[in-house]
Order: structure tokens, then C-alpha cells, then sequence
């Protein structure tokens, strides 16, 4: 399937992407190459391959939430390069 230059121009519009002419043939060429494949790949008969939305069965691994203890405050802010009171203090990134 031959795409245009017009049509790769509309691509790389809504891409954001400045091409000059080179670039506009070199895309040419490439995206109808791609369509070409894609083309074939559409006359390969599946209708007893079953639809799949991933190559391998994908299984999720849960493990239990259990509930464990922690550092104390001391603790965690004693090596903390700033802090007050109880709190780490760090430099205001709002203006």
C-alpha cells in the first residue's frame, strides 16, 4: 500500500515532527512498507487460532499482607541532614 506525502506530512503533523523532504521520502518508503506487511500478515488464515491479548498466560502472584513492624521516629530522622521537632525538614520548592 503506497502512502502519500501528504499523508506523511498529516502523521508527522500530529507527531510533532518537522521533516524536511528527505526525511518525507524516507518515512514514505518506510510506512508503506510496513502497510505492505501488514497487508500480508492479513491474508494468513487464523480462524482456529484462539484471540489472545498476550503471547503467554500471565498469572498474578499475590502474597499475604501481613503486618510488620517499623523503625521509630528517633530512628529514621537521625541521620536526616535537617530536621524540626519531629518532622525531616527540606528546602521550599513552592515560590
Amino acid at each position: 500500500m503506497k502512502i502519500s506525502k501528504e499523508e506523511v506530512k498529516h502523521i508527522a503533523m500530529l507527531s510533532r515532527l518537522e521533516l524536511n523532504e528527505e526525511e518525507i521520502g524516507v518515512y514514505q518508503e518506510q510506512l508503506s512498507r510496513i502497510l505492505d506487511y501488514i497487508e500480508k500478515l492479513n491474508e494468513i488464515d487464523t480462524t482456529l487460532v484462539e484471540p489472545t491479548s498476550h503471547v503467554i498466560e500471565l498469572k498474578n502472584v499475590f502474597r499475604d499482607d501481613n503486618v510488620k513492624g517499623s523503625i521509630s521516629r528517633d530512628e529514621a530522622l537521625k541521620n536526616a541532614p535537617d530536621q524540626t521537632d519531629k518532622f525531616f525538614r527540606v528546602p521550599k520548592i513552592i515560590e
